[in-house]
């Protein structure tokens, strides 16, 4: 999940992934996760929890390596996003 999550540059750096995921800041699907190489599928729905927005991601593919911004876009359907309270 981490290697995804920096994939689509929703992180800049891969631990940084790990950090987010390992704080409980995500949740695959409505549940938390706490493992940042928990694996992840396609339809799969993240939340994240940042700073002081949420976002809603639906997985829609995977790269082998992380790229340009337009290609990070492509990995998935951003569902929502908010302000937490």
């Amino acid at each position: 999940m981490d290697k995804w999550l920096w994939h689509a540059r929703v992180v800049k750096a891969r631990t940084s992934a790990a950090e987010l995921v390992e704080s409980g800041h995500v949740r695959v699907n409505g549940v938390r996760e706490t493992s940042p190489g928990h694996a992840i599928k396609v339809g799969d729905v993240l939340t994240i929890a940042l700073d002081r927005t949420v976002r809603v991601l639906k997985v829609i593919a995977f790269n082998e390596r992380r790229g340009d911004a337009a290609s990070a876009r492509v990995l998935y359907e951003e569902l929502g996003e908010g302000k937490r309270n």
